[in-house]
């Protein structure tokens, strides 16, 4: 099975490739599309769905995890990322309806084992699990690493994170 995983961002979203075979996990690739502040919001919606669907094409995913957004403060950010996070979707969407979604502190939870893991915690659980010789940058690509490894994780139990 492959696995996409997607942190979603307008200015940095963060996707990862994982392979899993019963239960070894390789990471066969990790990145983050990127787009540029003094870019009209449209066009770097565009940028993204672009990127998403090149990459999808390349990868040939199976199934496609994103982490759920968590806003404490800046509602224009929250804004502005949904809108880069709704554009994902539909990409993925026309590729497959095997989406599935995890909140931080569930991703947090699977990788670390704790639901309020530092951000350090997570990626170094990362680095171990697939054999990495550093830990993966920039963050969001971490992120998305992260989110692809709870959704395998999951296992029989994926069906209740299927988006609704």
């Amino acid at each position: 099975m492959i696995v996409m995983g997607i942190d979603p961002g307008l200015a940095l979203m963060g996707w990862s490739i994982i392979e899993c075979e019963k239960s070894r996990m390789r990471l066969v690739n990790y990145g983050c599309l990127t787009t540029y502040a003094h870019t009209p919001t449209p066009m770097r919606l565009k940028s993204l769905m672009a990127g998403m669907r090149d990459l999808i094409t390349t990868y040939k995913p199976d199934e496609i995890a994103f982490e759920e957004l968590f806003f404490a403060r800046n509602v224009t950010t929250a804004f502005t990322v949904g809108a880069a996070r709704g554009v994902a979707i539909t990409a993925a969407a026309e590729y497959t309806e095997k989406l599935y979604e995890y909140t931080p502190m569930q991703i947090k939870q699977a990788v670390v084992g704790y639901g309020r893991a530092e951000k350090k915690q997570i990626q170094n659980m990362v680095k171990l699990m697939l054999r990495m010789d550093e830990i993966p940058q920039p963050d969001d690509a971490a992120d998305a690493i992260a989110c692809a490894i709870t959704h395998i994780n999951t296992g029989l139990a994926r069906e209740q994170f299927r988006m609704k």
